[in-house]
């Protein structure tokens, strides 16, 4: 059995995409998945499974979408995955609520820092399946674009944390 995490995009935020995570928990359970258990209301889930990561993301975003009638993208990570998001980060000088691991399905591309646009006092470092971002004046202040994220989700580092000591128990 694999631990895996599922980040899920769009789901509570701003009053958009309502998803009881009670309903997620169902949800899983009912794709086979063992040991589901949510953290925050905002999509993220750690769960047991025998499937691939492949597996895993199909089987879940095909409920999501059938529940909420419209596609719902799932970001998945292995436990030991969760961990190294936390390892390399590499803004762990600074505050763990303002730094953020945007997840993404593959590695980004060459150019991400390049097409960026609107970037102050922002931080942005790339990692393998992840863009690392230290919004120093708080993210929702931020004119940061970041065109390699459009199908991405984010979680800051302590949720991060959290989800990987969960992967690990």
């Amino acid at each position: 059995m694999t631990k895996y995490v599922a980040l899920l995009r769009a789901v509570n935020v701003g009053g958009s995409g309502k998803l009881p995570m009670a309903e997620l928990v169902s949800m899983c359970e009912s794709s086979g998945f063992l040991n589901a258990r949510t953290y925050i209301a905002s999509g993220n889930v750690v769960f047991e499974s025998k499937l691939s990561e492949a597996a895993v993301k199909a089987k879940l975003e095909r409920c999501l979408a059938t529940y909420a009638g419209k596609p719902v993208e799932v970001m998945v990570r292995t436990g030991p995955e969760m961990f190294a998001v936390l390892a390399k980060n590499p803004f762990k000088s600074r505050p763990p609520n303002q730094t953020v691991a945007i997840f993404l399905d593959e590695r980004p591309p060459k150019d991400t820092l390049k097409t960026m646009s609107g970037q102050g006092i922002e931080e942005v470092a790339l990692g393998a399946r992840e863009i690392y971002v230290h919004y120093g004046e708080g993210m929702g202040r931020s004119k940061l674009k970041i065109p390699a994220a459009r199908k991405s989700t984010a979680r800051n580092m302590n949720t991060v944390a959290k989800l990987a000591e969960w992967a690990k128990e």
